[in-house]
């Protein structure tokens, strides 16, 4: 399974990158912000896209977007700080796969791979 990573946060990309070691998945790119995950994502095949919501220049929601529109069927799944409802709701309309809250435990990460990318990790 090959992921792209995406959030202008050294800190969380380092925590989300050893849940998904943790899980086995040793295919990660990282994207500090959406510009060059648009690039790399254009570039590349992946399996999965984990996004942060609030980034410089381009957020979580506007990368969502624009991923929409070249892909329809790549699962996206957004990191937030709070799973405000007018924001999932605007997320979900945008094509969100799902999304998980910070902080989460690496169980809930897995079942969300299971849920969107048939993994058993």
């Amino acid at each position: 399974m090959k992921v792209l990573l995406v959030d202008n946060s050294p800190a969380l990309r380092s925590v989300v990158k050893q849940c998904l070691r943790a899980l086995d998945v040793d295919a990660i790119v990282e994207a500090a912000d959406c510009d060059t995950a648009l690039c790399c994502f254009e570039s590349q095949t992946f399996d999965l896209v984990m996004s942060g919501w609030n980034m410089p220049t381009l957020d979580g929601l506007s990368l969502l977007r624009t991923i929409r529109r070249r892909d329809a069927a790549i699962p996206v799944l957004l990191i937030v700080a709070e799973a405000q409802r007018t924001q999932m709701v605007d997320a979900i309309r945008a094509g969100c796969s799902d999304y998980l809250v910070k902080p989460f435990a690496s169980e809930a990460l897995s079942d969300k791979l299971e849920k969107w990318v048939g993994a058993r990790v």
